[in-house]
């Protein structure tokens, strides 16, 4: 029995194959609904819209490549993800999946908070409008001026990283004669079943303060003494792209276990605890991930049972969706270029972006989905491999497709699923210009961060 590679790359141990592939789908126009966003249909010509908007009239009046994000379809998401979790708890979404003043706005609208993890999202977030005390302050090695300009701002919580963090913040937060509420981000020992790159609870990584050893019950004792800091809760968080929940059930467990050691010890009952985010959406049709009401409902069964046992009144939940949110909402638009058929082998097909827009492929061997978006076809299938145009022969965007056998150049191809980390990651390899996000609603588009210019790169090369 095959096995399809994990969306976010090869798991440990299960590494597939060189050049494995499943057949042609039956239909290569069909557009599957789990990965494209919700406005995402072909009208009458076989043109693909979103939006109302046909793709084609997209590429002539903002160029290609261009990322197209559905609002409707966001905010759609974001709100579900804020009912499924209800006034008792908290959604942040995590910033770093992709961030703009336009999406800060629309989460403000839509009543969830955003979790930040450097200085320029920060200030992305703040610029924006949403309010201070909505805003988490992740990262495993701030800096001295971020933190205080966080502090300076009033941020609602900050996940303390290490030992010298939480000497660090508390230091600043006195120093400016305030007391800061944070969060002590463990490392619970679980290992994700993801790529190795985005696990993030083993403690052979750099996050977080280690369950194991006593470490995490010594950073909480460090914490309680320090006039600077107000410990409100526990942070972990143990991975990305995960589709199986027992990993947070385990992790659940091992963090509630933290909690009753804490109030045996020092009489404290912390009131929160943030199980992170990392639930994994659909790049492919194999993909089957879980809705907001469903993950909602497991987590929250999982910690009141676990504080149930441990006689501990239940904290309030906290979530960070950023990919399960903006990674459906958004698909790269290409044009075909040249397309070079290897007899016996597959057809490379070039597109105008590559690794600068997308470098998921190339770091995680990652899978993604693509289509034909600006005409259908009824020719055969044809084994493609959709590349870019970079001097590099890792500059892959689909490693194994089918596209249609009159491909041409001039076409129009789309990735979807690409909200997530692929502007946030994009580069200017090759000094090429990093793409457009375009936002799409109701029949009307407009840029939300404009494609970059020659005269952008040179400015910041002083000569």
């Amino acid at each position: 029995m095959s096995r399809s590679a994990h969306p976010a790359g090869p798991r440990h141990a299960d590494v597939l194959p060189e050049g494995h592939y499943s057949g042609p789908p039956a239909d290569l126009n069909a557009l599957d609904p789990k990965v494209w966003a919700q406005t995402v249909t072909r009208d009458e010509d076989g043109v693909v819209t979103v939006g109302g908007i046909p793709v084609t009239r997209l590429a002539e009046e903002y160029g290609t490549p261009a990322y197209v994000l559905d609002e409707a379809d966001f905010r759609a998401r974001a709100r579900a993800w804020r009912t499924a979790f209800g006034a008792d708890a908290d959604v942040f979404y995590a910033g770093k999946a992709f961030l703009s003043r336009a999406v800060v706005r629309w989460l403000h609208e839509e009543g969830l908070n955003v979790d930040v993890c450097s200085g320029g999202e920060l200030a992305t977030a703040l610029s924006a409008g949403m309010p201070a005390d909505r805003i988490a302050f992740h990262g495993n090695n701030k800096s001295v001026d971020e933190i205080t300009r966080a502090v300076e701002a009033g941020v609602g919580h900050i996940v303390l990283d290490s030992f010298q963090e939480i000497v660090r913040v508390a230091h600043i937060a006195q120093s400016l004669g305030k007391r800061q509420k944070v969060l002590i981000r463990i490392t619970v020992g679980v290992e994700a079943h993801t790529h190795e790159f985005i696990a993030t609870a083993h403690e052979d990584q750099k996050f977080g303060i280690p369950l194991a050893g006593g470490q995490a019950a010594e950073a909480v004792r460090r914490a309680l003494q320090l006039d600077g800091l107000e410990l409100v809760g526990i942070h972990s968080h143990i991975g990305s792209q995960i589709f199986d929940m027992s990993g947070f059930e385990v992790a659940a467990h091992r963090v509630v276990s933290l909690l009753k050691a804490v109030r045996d010890e020092h009489g404290v009952e912390l009131p929160e605890i943030d199980l992170g985010g990392g639930l994994g959406i659909a790049y492919t049709s194999d993909d089957d991930p879980r809705e907001p009401h469903e993950i909602a409902k497991a987590l929250t069964e999982i910690v009141t049972r676990e504080c149930e046992a441990a006689k501990l009144r239940t904290p309030r939940i906290s979530v960070e969706p950023g990919r399960a949110i903006v990674g459906p909402t958004a698909f790269t638009l290409y044009e075909v270029g040249t397309i070079k058929p290897l007899d016996g082998l597959r057809t490379y097909v070039s597109v105008d972006g590559g690794m600068s827009d997308n470098i998921r492929t190339a770091l995680y061997d990652a899978e993604y989905s693509v289509a034909l978006v600006s005409r259908t076809s009824d020719a055969e299938p044809m084994l493609a491999r959709v590349v870019g145009k970079h001097c590099e022969s890792g500059d892959i965007v689909v490693k194994d497709a089918f596209l249609p056998s009159d491909l041409a150049p001039g076409d129009l191809l789309a990735v979807p699923a690409t909200g997530a980390y692929c502007r946030s990651m994009a580069s200017n390899y090759n000094h090429v210009l990093r793409p457009p996000v375009v936002a799409v609603d109701g029949g009307e588009a407009r840029v939300i961060v404009r494609r970059e210019t020659e005269e952008d790169l040179l400015r910041l090369d002083v000569g």
